[in-house]
């Protein structure tokens, strides 16, 4: 749909894509822009669907938003039962596992967007790794996932402000002691 205005008269002009390629999302968002309330309603519905993760995007958004704490608390306790589930009796299993555990992370820290929730969630997985896979420094592959997890979490605690800089560095110090 495009919206011109001629001689101070709103005309609303469809366009048929004709193509598969998905829309742009300016094409999206001005779209969106002129449906009813109910329309939006249905669409966002039938979103959640299609997908888990658009489920847990919209869950995330309606729900869990306002409270940023509870949400970490509760990616906190996902990943204590999944770390729970792991099966260490090999490395392979344990990697497997542990990134795993990883993928679902960055999900979690991607529907937020907030530096300090991705720092506390990076810094609680490596604590987790550290604390119970104890040959996590005679792996190669394991102790690369945790140095480069822990990279990130310092990289996002550097763009923090300084109080929680500060505050960060500490939790990194007592659950990691680096």
């Amino acid at each position: 749909m495009i919206l011109r205005v001629l001689d101070g008269i709103q005309l609303i002009i469809y366009t048929k894509r004709n193509s598969m390629k998905p829309a742009s999302v300016k094409e999206i968002k001005a779209e969106l822009i002129y449906k009813p309330k109910e329309e939006l309603v249905e669409l966002c519905l039938m979103m959640s669907k299609h997908k888990k993760e658009n489920k847990e995007l919209l869950t995330y958004l309606l729900f869990e938003r306002g409270d940023e704490g509870g949400y970490i608390e509760s990616i906190k306790e996902e990943m204590n039962n999944l770390f729970d589930d792991v099966n260490y009796s090999s490395y392979y299993l344990a990697m497997k596992g542990i990134r795993k555990i990883l993928r679902i992370a960055k999900r979690y820290i991607r529907y937020s967007k907030n530096k300090a929730t991705e720092a506390e969630v990076l810094i609680y997985f490596c604590a987790k790794v550290k604390l119970i896979c104890s040959y996590y420094e005679y792996n190669a592959s394991l102790l690369s996932i945790y140095d480069k997890q822990l990279e990130i979490a310092q990289k996002k605690i550097k763009s923090l402000h300084e109080d929680l800089q500060y505050d960060f560095q500490l939790m990194i110090e007592e659950e990691l002691g680096e």
